[in-house]
């Protein structure tokens, strides 16, 4: 699959409409209950970028960048403001946000993640696009340094060790994040004229699995 590493402007995907959606099969019995099955074990996010913008100049750059993606040929990064921290949006990223692994003595590489938890239900979610410059690390509650301790694959969201922590060791990240996308159009349409009487293209974006 093709990726660019490369984010949509940040300021036009503010304000854009979108997040998470579901695939979930729903079959009701002769009796009136229902037997539900889910084929994802993720979820999928969808956006719509015409909604950040706000001038003409806005169009310009969203133009510009759907053609260098080549419409749905390539994905790239995008930032959904709601939801591209390891802590609440209001918080501070520290190294202690998310458990995302416990040493056994012998591995060196782990995938950052993501918990959502509601009661006793929870949701891990695989981060593959971490924002670089942002990733802390600690081990058993001691913060290590980049390029010493560790090293990050901006491309890959994997956390490689200099060497395997300990044996039962908490592994602990903190992060700022890219959703991985691709426009879901081959086509945008835009109008100068109703751009200025408060009409916005529709522009949908869709995540995909890296």
């Amino acid at each position: 699959m093709g990726f660019h590493e490369v984010r949509f402007p940040a300021n036009l995907s503010f304000g854009s409409l979108g997040g998470p959606e579901r695939r979930t099969e729903v079959v009701t019995l002769a009796n009136g209950f229902e037997e539900r099955n889910s084929p994802w074990a993720h979820s999928r996010r969808r956006y719509n970028a015409g909604m950040g913008l706000r001038s003409l100049d806005d169009i310009a750059a969203l133009v510009a960048f759907f053609e260098a993606r080549q419409g749905q040929m390539f994905g790239f990064r995008w930032k959904d403001w709601s939801d591209y921290k390891s802590c609440k949006p209001s918080e501070q990223v520290h190294f202690q946000d998310q458990h995302i692994a416990t040493g056994d003595g012998t591995s060196t590489g782990f995938r950052l993640r993501k918990h959502y938890a509601s009661g006793s239900a929870a949701y891990v979610r695989p981060i593959t696009k971490p924002v670089a410059g942002t990733v802390r690390i600690g081990v058993a509650g001691t913060e290590l340094q980049e390029a010493v301790h560790y090293t990050v694959d901006t491309a890959t969201g994997i956390v490689s060790f200099a060497s395997p922590p300990d044996v039962g060791a908490e592994i602990t990240a903190g992060f700022e994040f890219d959703v991985p996308v691709r426009f879901d159009t081959d086509s945008i349409q835009t109008s100068v004229a109703s751009f200025q009487a408060g009409e916005v293209p529709d522009v949908p974006v869709v995540e995909v699995r890296v």
